[in-house]
């Protein structure tokens, strides 16, 4: 799998960079500097306040627990998946990873971070349908819909089987352990007990788990505002509905392709392709998407960078406790 996602990786990149070289270098740059250091500046700014929600709807399944552990772990989430050359899963283990800073347990940190995935995963769809509707709105006769249509409903039952699996399929496990009967299953099964305990618990909140599918659906729709502002900044501005068709269908093109890392090709391919519709030029779209992996990379970089230095402290001080005490020195008279 790793040597499947350097090479998806590096055809990506051989895709964007073909796909500037085949559209016209000369237009992406002109589009990027129109937009300009300042435009840059504020779509940063403005992804940042969107992690802080996100990471808000994050915390909003862990009662009690450091308000801004969440966020920095929704930080570290993102800038793992989408600056390092790893999976989705690779970006999720790291934020659960990262909010144990703020004292989170292990088992709360993965199991809080499995629902905030999953109901993150229901607004997407949401908002993919939104996109679609709106499709359909401003241009009747479109024949993108149906597969769209048939496909949205397909990730809805993946959702709907996702869902019940963690509300009832760690009992299948639980089974098994306790046939299986071995001491080497023990910690295991107490492992899978604790995380379904806890990932049951917080499903129970009900009010906390829609209050953050309604946190994340806002930063959906919220989120195709950058992309809105980018392309006013540009010289070729859309209303906003057709910019959410856009952002939706795009990210659901993301998604598909998850088992290429960053979306290296897919999302300028994409970006093309959904912006022909509207009557975007290649060149414009290709700065949008250049221009929001440098935001990712502006963000995730100097938090992955700090990141670090927390692990490697933390580590220090774990070889530091487990370390031999240093000799007692024996004095002796001459």
């Amino acid at each position: 799998m790793k040597a499947l996602g350097i090479v998806s990786a590096l055809i990506g990149l051989a895709v964007v960079a073909g796909l500037v070289a085949y559209f016209g270098a000369g237009g992406v740059w002109q589009a990027l500097v129109a937009i300009g250091l300042s435009g840059f500046l504020a779509i940063c700014l403005l992804h940042l306040a969107l992690i802080g929600v996100m990471g808000v709807a994050w915390r909003a399944l862990l009662p009690g627990s450091n308000p801004w552990a969440a966020i920095w772990g929704r930080l570290i989430r993102d800038s793992g998946a989408e600056v390092l050359p790893v999976s989705q899963v690779g970006g999720y283990v790291m934020g659960a990873r990262a909010i144990t800073f703020g004292g989170v347990s292990a088992t709360a940190a993965a199991a809080s971070t499995i629902v905030d995935v999953t109901v993150e995963f229901l607004a997407q769809l949401a908002y993919t349908a939104l996109g679609v509707l709106w499709l359909l709105r401003l241009q009747p006769t479109t024949k993108a819909a149906v597969p769209v249509a048939v496909g949205l409903g397909l990730a809805g039952l993946a959702a709907i089987a996702f869902v019940a699996m963690q509300r009832r399929g760690f009992s299948v496990f639980d089974r098994m352990a306790r046939a299986i009967g071995q001491d080497w299953a023990d910690k295991t099964a107490d492992g899978a007990a604790a995380l379904h305990s806890t990932i049951a618990a917080i499903y129970c909140r009900r009010g906390a788990v829609w209050g953050s599918f309604a946190l994340h659906l806002f930063c959906w729709i919220a989120s195709a505002s950058e992309a809105w502002l980018v392309l006013r900044l540009a010289g070729a501005p859309l209303d906003f509905g057709p910019v959410l068709v856009i952002e939706s269908l795009l990210y659901a093109a993301r998604t598909c392709a998850f088992v290429v890392p960053n979306a290296f090709g897919v999302q300028e391919g994409a970006y093309v392709l959904l912006g022909a519709s509207f009557g975007l030029t290649p060149d414009v779209v290709l700065a949008l998407s250049l221009i929001k992996r440098a935001r990712d990379l502006a963000i995730g970089c100097p938090a992955l960078g700090v990141w670090q230095v927390l692990e490697g402290g933390r580590l220090w001080r774990r070889v530091g406790a487990h370390s031999p005490p240093p000799p007692a020195r024996v004095l002796t008279r001459r």
